[in-house]
């Protein structure tokens, strides 16, 4: 969105979903399960580009137990509000071959990507992919995966704020809004 204005505007007229406290709260507890389950496996974190850097970043500095961190970067959507065709821009360049994976994530909402993703980091190789995101959408589909770690859910309207972005911005958002309803 290159018009400052209407981004501000869009923003003023969305409804807040989740405070930044309560995604600052999210991520604690979900970086407490994590740590229960993955703290003595020396995973590789992989953050999703883009929308995964706040969460990827966050957590990590709550996990306190060795990890490696790489990205890459697969998406549906692109400028757009909903999903197409699966783009796959950069693949992480550290080998996964054998290792615990922990992929992280800004949305599962019909979890074509994140299934995607998991799909191939096993082919690659890896030996355990767990997923982590910071929203699932409510949306009453039956989705390819389920992530392990879910912070918080949203309901099914277009969500923004946390790394989720609207037409290119807001993604810098400590907390999670969603469009106005018409």
């Amino acid at each position: 969105m290159n018009d400052p204005q209407a981004a501000k505007d869009l923003l003023a007229s969305a409804d807040l979903i989740h405070s930044a406290t309560v995604v600052t709260e999210a991520v604690g507890r979900v970086a407490g399960e994590i740590t229960e389950k993955l703290g003595e496996t020396n995973p590789l974190l992989l953050c999703v580009m883009s929308g995964g850097v706040p969460f990827a970043g966050q957590l990590m500095t709550l996990l306190n137990f060795p990890l490696d961190f790489d990205y890459m970067h697969v998406t549906r959507y692109g400028q757009d509000k909903s999903g197409g065709a699966l783009s796959w821009r950069s693949a992480p360049w550290t080998p996964v071959k054998g290792r615990t994976l922990l992929v992280v994530d800004d949305i599962l909402d019909e979890g074509l990507t994140l299934a995607a993703i998991v799909e191939r980091m096993m082919q690659l190789g890896a030996k355990a992919c767990f997923t982590a995101v910071v929203t699932e959408k409510k949306n009453g589909k039956e989705k390819p995966i389920k992530a392990d770690f879910v912070a918080l859910t949203v309901p099914d309207r277009f969500v923004f704020g946390y790394g989720m972005d609207i037409r290119g911005a807001w993604r810098n958002l400590p907390a999670i809004y969603a469009v106005k309803e018409e």
